[in-house]
């Protein structure tokens, strides 16, 4: 046993070192007694602890909390029994460090402190942890950016994703529509949607980033300079610290992002510049797709308009009624298509066209349209079935498709009390014509397909329709509707006629109806083709009114 004075004159015993097998660790050992006297310590230590000799006291050379820790663990035995067992380290700072100390109690009295280093350990798990807080911001990002396909919802979800992980405050700049930009200001949850004029050399780094450059580093950016529409009113002062950075698109920027930090927080660091420019990666994308499909979709409702079958109605003292229904429900446009065009003089004949392409769905739309488009330019020329269908069918041969249609044509005139039609068929299921009585008769008319063969013939006929008899043009997706009781049969013309003839004296709007609805309970659920059915009839009263200076028949059922 050794006694040493210490420097304020207080005297203690130590025991002897032991062992110093430890001595050459390159991690800091000391080792005290029972009262916190230092007993031994290695060149580590030394280096951690400058002030550190043998015999001073542990809480003059060490932090205050190994010395308090060294207190309890020394002079409490439940203390010492866990220190014996091996108890979990503690944590400290010293000199910048943060320190690991793990006590291990000799038996008799003393404690010895391992020290290691977890300052690159902590750092790099903060690391660890930030970068997987970001990984899953940037996923949420991604989820609720994508949800929406409706651009403005995008620019708002942008706006307050990076006001809420990424400053105190966000505004997402679009590019300029007509000179002004639309601005969507988000804070604490809440958003405000503006238009505004602005000059983005005004906000330094702001021009950069709706051109797509790269941004501007925000110590580079004064917050002073700032216009008041790039601040909240409810910000709360000045802000004290701004970074931008541009959205990029598919091809072209898709806005900018200012983000906005308070007053007496520290500035954006490099790390939180890179991790906005990830999110502005994430954002511009979705924001680049919303607005390309807001654009599609404006393109393709226009289009959809001009290939939808018209909604029919009376023309010139005709009762007109039409009903579709593609292949698929899902789609609202296929091969089928019917049209209506009235007469442009008084006692000319009205055009009715119902046809059928060649396959379904889009591409056989496209066909349709271009059938469509043909027929009207051929207009003044209807009265001749033959030379309409003669140059329709030169029309489809010089297009780059390999498609073919069939249809009919009805060119139908009110003479009095009774209805003429001229029919044609070109390749097309036969017009059914529903009499009075409720005898169902087959229309004599017939030819070939347009589209397909060089020469087209077809042989027209005409029927007469007394008042409430009708005529149905019809596309073989009714009849060759496969369904029934074991859902495989097809529903037949017969069935067609059967359901025709119980449609005796209603109007052109309900046979439609009713022809729909028994073919459609024949499929039900099942596979079918697009189906098409017009019916034409004869009202059955006349009233005469005054329509712009002339007299003109209405006719209702």
């Amino acid at each position: 046993m050794t006694v040493f004075e210490d420097e304020s004159g207080r005297s203690r015993e130590t025991t002897g070192a032991g062992s110093t097998s430890w001595i050459g660790s390159p991690h800091p050992a000391v080792v005290a007694d029972r009262d916190g006297g230092v007993v031994e310590f290695n060149a580590a230590a030394a280096d951690l602890f400058p002030r550190m000799r043998v015999g001073t006291w542990l809480d003059e050379v060490v932090p205050g909390w190994l010395a308090d820790a060294h207190r309890r663990l020394a002079r409490t035995p439940v203390a010492a029994a866990t220190a014996r067992a091996g108890p979990a380290p503690l944590r400290g700072s010293h000199d910048g460090r943060l320190l690991r100390a793990h006590p291990t109690e000799s038996g008799h009295g003393d404690v010895a402190w391992w020290l290691v280093d977890d300052s690159d350990l902590t750092a790099a798990q903060d690391a660890l942890r930030t970068e997987r807080e970001r990984h899953a911001i940037l996923a949420e990002a991604s989820t609720q950016l994508l949800a929406s396909l409706n651009p403005d919802r995008c620019l708002e979800k942008a706006a307050l994703l990076a006001a809420d992980h990424l400053g105190d405050a966000a505004l997402v700049i679009s590019p300029p529509v007509r000179n002004r930009h639309a601005v969507v200001t988000a804070m604490a949850g809440g958003f405000e949607r503006t238009q505004v004029t602005l000059d983005p050399a005004v906000v330094p780094g702001l021009a950069e980033a709706l051109q797509g450059f790269p941004p501007v580093p925000a110590r580079w950016i004064d917050p002073a300079e700032l216009p008041s529409w790039a601040v909240p009113e409810n910000f709360g002062g000045p802000p004290g610290s701004v970074a931008i950075t541009s959205l990029p698109g598919h091809g072209v920027p898709a806005g900018a992002l200012i983000l906005l930090r308070r007053g007496g927080r520290r500035a954006f660091d490099a790390s939180e510049e890179l991790f906005a420019r990830l999110f502005a990666a994430r954002a511009g994308a979705a924001l680049s797709a919303a607005r390309l499909y807001a654009e599609q979709a404006r393109i393709t409702r226009a289009l959809i308009a001009e290939l939808l079958p018209p909604r029919l109605h009376h023309v010139d003292g005709v009762d007109f009624a039409g009903g579709y229904r593609t292949s698929q429900d899902t789609e609202r446009i296929g091969g089928d298509f019917y049209d209506v065009h009235p007469g442009t003089e008084d006692g000319r004949e009205t055009l009715a066209v119902l046809g059928d392409v060649c396959g379904k769905g889009l591409d056989a739309a496209v066909l349709t349209g271009r059938i469509r488009s043909t027929v009207h330019a051929l207009l003044p020329l209807a009265g001749d079935h033959g030379n309409v269908l003669r140059l329709l069918n030169g029309a489809l041969l010089t297009a780059r498709h390999t498609r073919f249609a069939t249809l009919v044509l009805a060119s139908v005139l009110r003479t009095g009390g009774r209805v003429r039609l001229r029919l044609t068929s070109a390749g097309h299921p036969r017009p059914l014509v529903l009499r009075a009585t409720g005898e169902v008769e087959e229309a004599d008319t017939g030819g070939t397909l347009v589209g397909a063969l060089p020469v087209v013939t077809s042989r027209s006929a005409t029927v007469d329709l007394s008042p409430g008899e009708t005529c149905l043009l019809y596309t073989d997706g009714i009849t060759e509707a496969r369904g029934g009781p074991l859902g495989s049969a097809m529903f037949g013309e017969d069935r067609l006629r059967s359901a025709l003839a119980e449609c005796v004296g209603l109007p052109a709007e309900a046979v439609v109806e009713r022809v729909q609805m028994i073919a459609g309970d024949w499929v039900g659920r099942g596979p079918h083709d697009d189906m098409a059915v017009v019916a034409i009839t004869a009202p059955h009263t006349t009233h005469l009114s005054a329509v712009n200076g002339h007299t003109r028949g209405r006719y209702t059922a």
